[in-house]
Order: structure tokens, then C-alpha cells, then sequence
């Protein structure tokens, strides 16, 4: 079977980690890719759970943040100093 170039763009940091974690289960990067898109195909899904929990993006929040831009720009909103977290 002919083999073909997939091409994506990954954030360097994590291209680094995912090597390394491949190595150190004797992988390649290449092969462990493939895995993936054996297991899609194989599966017709991708083969691990999607989900949003953060409830940052929960519909209700999105509402209350779209509420809160509106009367900023209507000029209801009040200016505060940052407090910063000094644990950090």
C-alpha cells in the first residue's frame, strides 16, 4: 500500500512532549499517529471521549458574559484596580 504525508500543526511544546512520551513507550511519532487513524477508521469515531465540562463555556455563563459586554459598552460598567494573587 502507498503511504501518504499528513501534515499538521501542533504547538512546539506539546510536538516535544508527545516525542518524548512516544519514545519512551517505543514509538515513533509516525506510529503512533497511525494508531489513531487505525482506530478512527476502525471505529468510526474518535476513539476517546469529547467533552466540554468547563462550565466557563456552559450556555448560561455564555449569556451572562454577553449580558455583561453588552452594558460595558452601553457605558454601565465600573472601573476597578487588578488585584493580583501574590501566591503565584
Amino acid at each position: 500500500m502507498a503511504l501518504s504525508t499528513l501534515t499538521s500543526r501542533v504547538e512546539e511544546e506539546d510536538k516535544i512532549l508527545f516525542i518524548s512520551f512516544c519514545d519512551s513507550v517505543g514509538l515513533t511519532s509516525s506510529a503512533a499517529i497511525n494508531m489513531f487513524v487505525k482506530a478512527v477508521i476502525r471505529e468510526h469515531r474518535i476513539p476517546f471521549e469529547i467533552k466540554t465540562d468547563d462550565p466557563f463555556y456552559s450556555a448560561s455563563n455564555q449569556r451572562h458574559l454577553l449580558k455583561s459586554v453588552q452594558q460595558l459598552r452601553d457605558g454601565k460598567g465600573t472601573v476597578h484596580e487588578l488585584i493580583e494573587d501574590c501566591d503565584e
